[in-house]
């Protein structure tokens, strides 16, 4: 029997992420009347880039998803991903080339801890080394401790749906925090909970409510944890942002954790797809359904509102965009001609606006450094830099179109006063209803 949230997450889940000194954070202030003005970001405003660890890093070792991969024979083949593990130094050097502050990377507990009662010293050593080569390179590390990857033996307990799962789960996430909290990082608890809920239901046949009050929980004890050992710690787990139905989707847990998020973590993506009397028909007359994450409808404005959302939801808080990107297929050029270029300047033109109406923005993550393991393939694309894991042995990074534009971007804290989005906002149905019809922004 599916309950109440089950089936929200059913039908919101798809339009979020699925096949999707520095700055101290302040207080925010509920978004004012919008205006059409979109000044500098500011000096301290943060910028970075993310990634996480399974789905770069390869060498994987046993763990739910390796397990969820053999379970899928259409599934793309794991590999090695794009080997993050053995390039790890180059891939941090490209970061710091940008001129971006902060390098957000997973800790992979399967890579930690093989069986209940043992801990790998190299994998340690590993993060070790990657955590140090990101302070070397003059970033802040952003370091997130699930990214909806546990060991093989903790799937062999029954996952979420093992009582004694939270408890594993902080003895070693308390590990990880005591060996990196020295080098001052930012923490991300658990990577888009209600989306990590979604994949467990699918793949492990989990209890969706259950597993809500067990995330939860973990993250308000892990939140605790850190602010006893690390001194002005900034703690947050990120939701991923669902066009029209985010109270319904994420509104739930961010019940359960709101008082234990120094900032709010968002990760927006997608808005709503047009009502199939709109879509644009095929020959024979049928509407074709998205193919993949790259056809999902790109309405960069949204991410004003989602903002906007949770500045008036959390109006003592500071908010940062922990993910953002655009997805396309196998690095092929969007049917419609928006380039990546197009897509990260017009969506640094919508935080202009959201901070320059009042909303205390602190940060923006660009997903990701490089293409990598989209959760079941290779075939979407979100990188800065492109890897053809498929057809190139040598997995080579090349930089797309963006590499430049985001370093601009970086050294000018955002784009000119005179630029205008290359898109225009869309129908207001299809961007965040109701904000977005009852109150919409405009370009001038």
């Amino acid at each position: 029997m599916r309950t109440q949230l089950h089936r929200l997450v059913l039908a919101g889940i798809a339009a979020a992420s699925t096949l999707l000194p520095v700055a101290a954070v302040g207080s925010a202030t509920p978004a004012a009347a919008t205006s059409a003005a979109h000044g500098s970001l500011g000096e301290n405003f943060l910028w970075g880039v993310a990634a996480s660890g399974f789905q770069s890093e390869g060498h994987a070792p046993d763990s739910n998803w390796t397990r969820y991969i053999q379970n899928n024979p259409d599934w793309d083949k794991y590999k090695n991903s794009i080997d993050f593990r053995s390039r790890y130094p180059n891939d941090i050097a490209l970061a710091a080339s940008l001129g971006v502050k902060v390098f957000r990377i997973g800790i992979e507990w399967a890579r930690l801890q093989p069986t209940p009662d043992s801990w790998d010293e190299d994998g340690f050593a590993f993060y070790d080394s990657v955590v140090d080569t990101i302070l070397d390179n003059g970033m802040r590390p952003m370091l997130t401790l699930d990214h909806w990857v546990y060991p093989g033996w903790a799937l062999d307990r029954g996952g979420w749906n093992n009582p004694g799962m939270v408890q594993d789960w902080l003895t070693n996430m308390k590990k990880v925090v005591d060996r990196y909290a020295t080098r001052n990082p930012v923490w991300v608890t658990i990577n888009e909970p209600v989306a990590y809920i979604m994949h467990e239901v699918r793949q492990n046949d989990t209890v969706a409510d259950n597993m809500l009050d067990e995330v939860a929980r973990a993250h308000n004890e892990i939140y605790d944890y850190i602010h006893k050992v690390q001194r002005g710690a900034l703690v947050t787990s990120n939701v991923g942002y669902v066009a029209g139905a985010e109270s319904e989707v994420n509104g739930p847990l961010m019940e359960k954790i709101g008082d234990k998020l120094d900032f709010i973590g968002i990760d927006y993506y997608f808005g709503i797809e047009p009502p199939k009397s709109n879509a644009v028909s095929q020959p024979d007359g049928s509407v074709a359904a998205p193919k993949g994450m790259w056809d999902l409808p790109v309405r960069p404005e949204g991410i004003y509102y989602a903002l906007q959302h949770y500045s008036e939801k959390f109006p003592g808080k500071s908010l940062w965009v922990v993910e953002n990107g655009m997805p396309t297929e196998d690095g092929n050029p969007r049917k419609d001609g928006y380039t990546r270029s197009d897509h990260l300047r017009d969506t640094v033109y919508w935080l202009q606006r959201a901070k320059a109406d009042g909303i205390n923005l602190v940060g923006y993550n660009y997903w990701s450094i490089t293409d990598n393991y989209e959760w079941s393939s290779y075939t979407p694309r979100f990188g800065l830099y492109t890897v053809d894991v498929k057809a190139d042995p040598n997995l080579a990074r090349t930089p797309t179109d963006a590499v430049e534009t985001y370093r601009r971007i970086v050294a000018s804290n955002g784009v000119p006063a005179s630029y205008a989005p290359v898109r225009s906002p869309s129908d207001c149905a299809l961007v965040d209803p109701p904000a977005s019809c009852e109150d919409p922004v405009t370009v001038p």
